[in-house]
């Protein structure tokens, strides 16, 4: 099958690659402009897709509109393709595009639809508490990922980081892609329900800020959502992220939701949201604690917490 691919971060990888080892003939990838690092100076990085398309001798298109593009359009239908596959490309693709491929345009879209629509799926579902996700096989119309599906598969979500829920899904995502562009016609696209709909708004780097007056079962999938990068909390003015944590039992210090309690030991003093309460790092939540076990200062490599307080000491009593 003759098909052109559109895609642009890591998680669209895998779906490029099984693409090219099924025998598909990709005719070109699209992908998101190369982007400066994060450091002045620093010459444009290409996407993964750019690059993973590049060493496997595809021709890359990186346009930045096909909205206000005529010759971006007109260069994609001249490409003759029997579909579009898409996987997390970037940009809002016009009827026009959509409608150009024979077999018009398929999204590997991690979630499973109608819940989840939109940017950030993987990281709203572990925020939300999901029991499971997945990916779904989509066909694409004009609104925001709301064709029918042709294919879905689903799988828990607890425990996992969005790192390890990312690649899961990527893997699956491209497997079921191939075996719908095996036999198009015996995965008939379903509408989706009218009901469940929801919506994943993009992140905000603000969100990886650990809220304390949030109960601890709510942190800690906070710390699974954003690892990576991991989330994180301030002390003596210099970032620390969380990348694991485990909840404090809860038989040694009564924290209560109203933050009122006391140590047992010292009634004298009032533990308040996000307080330092012991040498290990344990923190007080709104409901619960939770104690981080794996960190990372600025430019510094991943440490145990131990590690981290060996040399960087947050003594009890500290207010975070």
């Amino acid at each position: 099958m003759r098909i052109i691919f559109m895609g642009t971060p890591e998680f669209a990888v895998p779906t490029l690659d099984a693409l090219v080892d099924a025998g598909h003939d990709v005719a070109a990838a699209y992908s998101q402009p190369p982007r400066a690092g994060g450091r002045r100076g620093k010459a444009l990085t290409p996407s993964p897709v750019h690059a993973r398309a590049e060493a496997l001798g595809i021709e890359v298109r990186t346009p930045l509109s096909f909205k206000k593009d005529p010759y971006a359009v007109a260069a994609f239908a001249a490409l003759e393709a029997d579909v579009a596959v898409v996987a997390a490309y970037g940009l809002i693709l016009p009827m026009s595009v959509l409608e150009a491929p024979r077999l018009g345009c398929m999204n590997v879209h991690a979630s499973l639809l109608p819940r989840w629509r939109g940017a950030a799926p993987i990281q709203r579902a572990i925020l939300a508490g999901d029991e499971e996700t997945g990916v779904g096989i989509m066909q694409m119309e004009a609104g925001l990922d709301t064709g029918p599906v042709r294919l879905e598969e689903r799988t828990l979500v607890a425990g996992k980081t969005a790192g390890a829920l990312t690649d899961e899904l990527a893997a699956m995502g491209a497997r079921l892609m191939v075996q719908v562009l095996a036999d198009p016609e015996a995965y008939p696209a379903v509408a989706q329900a009218e009901d469940g709909v929801t919506y994943a708004s993009k992140i905000d780097k603000a969100e990886a800020r650990l809220d304390f007056s949030q109960p601890a079962d709510a942190i800690a999938r906070q710390v699974l959502a954003f690892n990576p990068p991991g989330a994180w909390f301030e002390y003596a003015g210099e970032r620390i992220r969380v990348l694991e944590t485990i909840r404090h039992p809860s038989e040694r210090w009564d924290l209560p939701s109203s933050g009122a309690a006391s140590d047992a030991g010292n009634p004298s003093v009032r533990w308040r949201d996000g307080m330092v309460v012991d040498d290990a790092l344990t923190i007080t939540c709104a409901e619960g604690a939770i104690r981080p076990t794996l960190v990372q200062r600025a430019g510094r490599g991943v440490m145990t917490t131990a590690e981290l307080l060996n040399g960087f000491p947050i003594p009890a009593g500290t207010q975070l």
